[in-house]
């Protein structure tokens, strides 16, 4: 026989119930609280295990000039151009542009070398190498001012600077396809600088004729690490007499 539930028992169901109801919520807290605080795992690099993301790009060089510093050594810099008549008036200016003070004369000799491009008229790599290299010994034999007249002119802390201030005449060059040389030609400006090593300056300008056969368009080669492109005007060959003080 059952017997009628009594409000004491009725009241201890509920205190159980309670209690059990309160134990689970209190759970709920903990776990959720842990599982809050638990690190996450960062993602996986996209390359897989052993691989490592790609160093960051270079950006290319860029400027007007292949080199930016050569005014700081005394020398012409070479600008950046497709403009047979820009180029040719700064070529013709950087045969004759020194300061003894701040380079020495195989160091303006080995700037000048950066000038230079192969003659395409050549059809082999060896043949226009062969022919760059007499065009460089020709620049230092006949064209840029001798070693003695160098050392002279250092002895006086001396320095030139050079310029093509009138007009410039333009030759065809001979048996040449493409069309992309010519041969310039300009009466050259040189301001010699001399010291009496008292302090005191003394100057004199000096005119020479001089030529250079530059490649402006396809074949030219660009100085390494420059802004200079294939295409850009180089220097072939100069020509002149010696250039005297």
């Amino acid at each position: 026989m059952s017997h009628p539930r009594t409000p004491a028992r009725r009241g201890l169901v509920w205190a159980i119930v309670g209690g059990i109801i309160v134990v689970a919520a209190v759970g709920t807290i903990i776990l959720s609280a842990v599982t809050a605080q638990a690190p996450t795992a960062d993602p996986s690099p996209s390359g897989g295990p052993g691989e490592t993301s790609a160093p960051p790009a270079t950006a290319p060089p860029t400027g007007d000039y292949v080199d930016e510093s050569a005014s700081e050594k005394g020398w012409a810099p070479e600008p950046i151009t497709t403009e047979p008549e820009t180029y040719v008036r700064a070529a013709l200016a950087a045969a004759a542009t020194f300061d003894t003070r701040l380079s020495t004369r195989p160091e303006w000799l080995a700037y000048l070398d950066t000038w230079f491009t192969p003659d395409t008229r050549y059809t082999s790599e060896e043949d226009r190498e062969e022919d760059m290299h007499a065009s460089q010994l020709e620049l230092r034999q006949g064209v840029v001012l001798p070693e003695d007249e160098w050392n002279s002119l250092a002895n006086e802390e001396g320095r030139v600077t050079a310029e093509v201030p009138g007009e410039i005449t333009y030759d065809d060059v001979p048996e040449d396809a493409s069309g992309d040389m010519r041969i310039g030609t300009a009466d050259v400006v040189l301001t010699f600088t001399r010291s009496d090593g008292s302090g005191s300056e003394t100057s004199y300008d000096e005119t020479v004729r001089v030529s250079v056969q530059v490649l402006c368009g396809a074949g030219s080669i660009p100085t390494r690490e420059s802004a200079q492109q294939p295409g850009d005007c180089k220097v072939v060959r100069y020509f002149s007499g010696s250039l005297e003080p």
